[in-house]
C-alpha cells in the first residue's frame, strides 16, 4: 500500500524548525507499519528529517504553484491514499484532481461551526471531496458530527501522539516556575494567564514565570502590553518568543506548572499532552479537547476568571505533594493513552480498512455545488451524502 501524506505549505518537515503538525506528522510515519511504502510531501527544509521519505517542493512557490508542484509528486509517486493534513482549500482540489484514489483530510483544528445555512452547504461540499475525515480527538469529532450530519459517517479519531523520549523528565522537585505555551493571541488566554501570573508573582517571591510564545510576530502588538505589565518582575520572568522545538522542550521540562487558559474549543490541546509528558502540574480551561486531553489530571478554571486562575496557581505554588500526585498520574496516563504506537495502529488500521472497502464497494456520486445551491435556494433541507 502506498501513501501519500501532503503536508500544508510552509511544513518542511525539518528537525530545527519543526512546528507541532509536523511532529505529529512525523510521529505517526515513523511508527507506521507502511513506512517503506509511505512518502511524505513537503517544502524543501534546511535540515530534514531522516529515515523518512520525503517528496518535497520549492519553499518559495505560490498558492496555485505549490498545488500544481504537489500534484506531479503525487502523480509520479501514484499512491492509493492520500493524505493531506490541515488545510482545507488546498487539498480539496487536490483531491478532486485524484477522485480515482483514497483521499483524506486530517485536521489538527476544529472545522470551524457554519454560521448560517448557505456556509453549512458550501463546507458540506468541499468536505464531500474526501473519504474519509480524522479528528485529533472525539470532542472534535462529536462537533463536526452535529454540525454536518450527513458526512458524520466519514469522520474518525486518531489523536495526536506523543513521543515522551523528548518530553518526559521524572515527576518531582523542579524549578519554581510556572509556564505558559502557546501562540500570542487572546483566543489562548495569554491575557488572562499574565495578570494571574502577576497577582502570584507579588506575594510569592521565590516563584518565577516562563511564557513560551509562539507567532509572535503576526501577534505582537496585541500581545505587548500584557508581556510589559510583567516588566515590574525583571528577569524573574522569561520571554522566549517564535522559540524553536528545543526550547519548548527544555523549558517545559523545567516547570513546576503549566498553564493552558484557551478561550476556544481546541481540537485537542497537544501543549497540555506536553506539559503533562514533562511533568508538570496543569491548570486548564477545559475546553474542547482539553478535558479529552486531561481528564480528572488538571485544575479547570474559565479562562476569564483571572483571580481564579490565580488562585489555582497558589493552591499548586503551595502544595507540592498535591503537584507531586497530579504530575505522576498525567504522566503516566499519557504515556499510555497518547503512544505513538497505539495511535499509528490505529492510523494504519483505517488505512487497510479504506482500502479493502475501496476494492468492493464503487464510491458513489459527490455533489456538484451548483445541486448544493439550488436546493438551498429552493428551501430544501440537507440530504446525506451519497458514500
Amino acid at each position: 500500500m502506498r501513501v501519500a501524506v501532503v503536508m500544508p505549505r510552509g511544513c518542511a518537515m525539518s528537525l530545527d524548525r519543526a512546528n507541532s503538525m509536523e511532529t505529529v506528522a512525523r510521529t505517526l510515519a515513523e511508527s507506521s507499519r507502511w513506512k517503506g511504502s509511505l512518502k511524505i510531501i513537503c517544502d524543501e527544509g534546511t535540515a530534514p528529517v531522516p529515515h523518512l521519505d520525503l517528496l518535497t517542493v520549492p519553499a518559495d512557490l505560490g498558492r496555485k504553484a505549490r498545488t500544481e508542484a504537489v500534484a506531479r509528486a503525487i502523480a509520479a509517486f501514484d499512491p492509493e491514499i492520500i493524505e493531506y493534513h490541515q488545510q482545507l482549500g488546498p487539498a480539496e482540489l487536490l483531491a478532486r484532481r485524484f477522485p480515482d484514489r483514497i483521499n483524506v483530510l486530517h485536521r489538527h483544528t476544529r472545522i470551524k461551526p457554519p454560521a448560517n445555512p448557505l456556509d453549512r452547504y458550501r463546507y458540506r461540499h468541499r468536505l464531500s471531496a474526501f473519504d474519509r475525515l480524522i479528528f485529533v480527538s472525539a470532542a472534535a469529532e462529536r462537533e463536526f458530527a452535529t454540525d454536518y450530519p450527513s458526512l458524520a459517517n466519514r469522520a474518525s479519531v486518531v489523536c495526536n501522539p506523543l513521543d515522551m523520549a523528548g518530553w518526559k523528565n521524572p515527576a518531582g522537585p523542579r524549578e519554581n516556575l510556572i509556564l505558559f505555551s502557546g501562540r500570542a493571541m487572546a483566543e489562548k488566554g495569554l491575557d488572562s494567564f499574565c495578570a494571574a501570573l502577576g497577582r502570584v508573582l507579588d506575594n510569592r517571591p521565590d516563584w518565577r514565570g516562563a511564557l513560551l510564545l509562539g507567532d509572535w510576530d503576526r501577534h505582537a502588538d496585541w500581545a505587548a502590553p500584557h508581556i510589559e505589565a510583567l516588566s515590574r518582575f525583571g528577569d524573574r520572568v522569561e520571554i522566549h518568543a517564535s522559540a524553536g522545538m528545543d526550547t519548548v522542550r527544555s523549558v517545559t521540562r523545567r516547570a513546576a506548572i503549566a498553564v493552558t487558559p484557551s478561550r476556544v474549543a481546541e481540537a485537542l490541546g497537544l501543549t497540555a499532552l506536553e506539559a503533562h509528558a514533562a511533568g508538570a502540574a496543569l491548570i486548564s480551561s477545559g475546553r474542547g479537547g482539553l478535558r479529552e486531553a486531561s481528564g480528572e489530571h488538571a485544575l479547570y478554571r474559565d479562562p476569564d476568571d483571572v483571580a481564579g486562575m490565580a488562585e489555582a496557581m497558589r493552591l499548586l505554588v503551595d502544595q507540592p505533594a498535591l503537584r507531586l500526585r497530579m504530575a505522576r498520574a498525567a504522566q503516566a496516563r499519557v504515556e499510555t493513552a497518547y503512544a505513538p504506537a497505539l495511535w499509528s495502529g490505529r492510523l494504519d488500521d483505517l488505512r487497510e480498512g479504506l482500502v479493502d472497502r475501496a476494492m468492493t464497494i464503487a464510491p458513489g456520486p459527490k455533489p456538484r455545488l451548483g445541486d448544493l445551491m439550488s436546493r438551498l435556494m429552493s428551501g430544501a433541507r440537507e440530504t446525506p451524502v451519497a458514500n
